[in-house]
């Protein structure tokens, strides 16, 4: 197995591994889990499907854990688990926004296993950016603001956003709004983790004495934090952009990172396969 680091702060492209292998042994799979601790998100090119199946895909990824469905997306139906991300003659809204999967869930995702099926010759990239590093980065003064705040984030005003109302409604009483930290810690390393991204709507606790002088710093003010913290994720130092081919794989860590659909293809087609791991309830 080689390991050749893309960037300072996240991403490692692995090669002479077949994730078959990893799949079954649990050695292997010690070493890929220690790796995507230290990396964030690990990339692997030629993952033939003759050797690297849905089955091992799958099997890969419930490795890491139980895998959960979508209630937008949907399953393979002979795969539970592995979501088909299949885009061709329709522009879709839902890649190009920065976001950690599932944070409009109690238990957002803990990563995911994604392989490209099918891409445009050019375009259609995922950049990955390690917000561990961007609360690090963040004053200290802002620090001190956001240390016990907690904050909603929502499937209804994104997935939803497209619906007619009364599927939108639906879609949000079946998935009411999740609150969780601003600042999670990770459950494996223990480090602090910048916890809002573009499904968060807005924060549960701002309105203290200690941040509201009078009434109109309410909504202003917790409206101008959350956007500077969301645009933290854009902030070139901490990411990572990967140029997909047929059969490249990536697997990351969900609670550490948020990830970019980069959305420069259309009308090409781009077919991807993901298999999303159950995680916990952030603390």
């Amino acid at each position: 197995m080689k390991v050749e680091r893309l960037t300072v702060h996240i991403g490692a492209e692995v090669s002479a591994l077949e994730l078959r292998d990893a799949a079954y042994s649990d050695g292997l799979f010690a070493e890929l889990k220690a790796l995507l601790l230290k990396h964030r998100v690990l990339f692997f090119r030629d993952q033939d499907p003759d050797r690297f199946s849905r089955a091992d895909h799958v099997a890969l990824a419930r490795r890491f854990g139980p895998l959960e469905d979508h209630p937008v997306a949907g399953t393979h139906p002979e795969h539970p688990g592995l979501v088909l991300i299949h885009r061709s003659e329709e522009r879709n809204p839902y890649e190009n926004n920065w976001h950690s999967d599932g944070l409009w869930r109690a238990a957002p995702a803990m990563g995911a296993v994604l392989r490209c099926i099918e891409c445009p010759e050019v375009g259609g990239d995922t950049i990955w950016v390690n917000m561990v590093q961007a609360y690090l980065s963040l004053p200290q003064d802002i620090k001190r603001k956001i240390a016990q705040l907690r904050a909603s984030s929502s499937i209804e005003h994104s997935f939803g956003a497209v619906m007619d109302q009364e599927k939108r409604q639906a879609l949000g009483r079946q998935h009411p709004p999740a609150e969780h930290p601003v600042v999670r810690t990770h459950p494996e390393t223990g480090e602090p983790v910048l916890n809002v991204a573009s499904f968060t709507t807005h924060f549960l606790n701002f309105h203290t004495p200690e941040n509201v002088r009078f009434g109109l710093d309410k909504t202003p003010g917790a409206s101008q934090l959350l956007q500077f913290l969301q645009s933290q994720a854009m902030v070139p130092e901490f990411q990572v952009r990967f140029r997909w081919r047929p059969n490249s794989v990536a697997i990351w860590d969900n609670r550490s990172t948020q990830h970019y659909a980069v959305m420069d293809y259309w009308p090409a087609p781009r077919k991807m396969e993901r298999a999303g791991i159950v995680g916990d309830i952030p603390y």
